[in-house]
């Protein structure tokens, strides 16, 4: 679905990513750990076309994701950011169905944006609410709805469970679970959280040094030595 070929990038005198090789399948879910500042945030960014490599190319369906790809490949992605990101002015089923509203009469906008809030346990009365009157786990089932709202193929994820208790952390790993293996989505992950990991990944990837030093399955990372120190630590 996605293939990333030798992806670098600098800031100034600062190499943030040196020649990153990677890709996900279709209907499959990978995670990108790291620790803090080595890149993960930038290559999602490359990804989605709002920071320029300075080499490297990105494929999508084995076509170069670029000017004249790109329109249709954001016309098929959806997005959790990490702070849910809702708009404040907006009541949630608008927030859930902002992709829509262009496309279609309002009521039949809310009704998909309410049948994606029961997706993601949340009910009909939560669709006249505003952001405001949100839990923090509520605002990211609403983020995760919003998500999912067009169908999306590819469905990125940063930092889904940042600011939620255990208990709420892993209800959402559960739902992103349930949810791409349902719709049979590509998932990229970004995330700190090992739980998170070993709850929705198939494929882990550790970016270190600006380069992925480890990618292989999920239920082998404890016996990967590359993993051992971010495991341990």
């Amino acid at each position: 679905m996605i293939r990333i070929e030798g992806i670098a990038k600098s800031f100034g005198p600062k190499q943030v990513l040196a020649g990153v090789d990677l890709q996900v399948d279709r209907g499959e879910s990978l995670c990108v750990i790291g620790q803090s500042g080595t890149g993960k945030s930038v290559l999602l960014k490359c990804i989605l076309g709002l920071v320029r490599p300075d080499a490297g190319r990105i494929l999508w369906n084995d076509r170069p994701l670029d000017a004249r790809s790109m329109p249709a490949f954001l016309q098929g992605f959806g997005m959790l950011f990490q702070g849910a990101a809702l708009f404040d002015s907006l009541p949630v089923w608008r927030n859930v169905a902002f992709r829509l509203r262009d496309r279609m009469p309002a009521s039949r906008a809310r009704g998909i944006a309410i049948d994606k809030l029961a997706r993601v346990g949340l009910p009909p009365e939560t669709a006249d609410l505003m952001p405001a009157e949100l839990s923090g786990g509520m605002a990211k089932r609403v983020g995760l709805a919003r998500a999912i709202c067009d169908d999306p193929g590819v469905i990125f994820f940063d930092e889904p469970t940042t600011g939620l208790d255990p208990i709420r952390a892993r209800e959402i790993d559960a739902l992103i679970r349930d949810i791409v293996r349902d719709q049979g989505a590509s998932a990229i992950a970004i995330t700190h959280d090992m739980a998170s990991v070993r709850k929705i990944g198939d494929r882990v990837a550790l970016l270190q040094g600006g380069r992925i030093v480890h990618d292989g399955p999920v239920a082998e990372m404890d016996g990967a030595a590359a993993l051992r120190a971010f495991l341990q630590g």
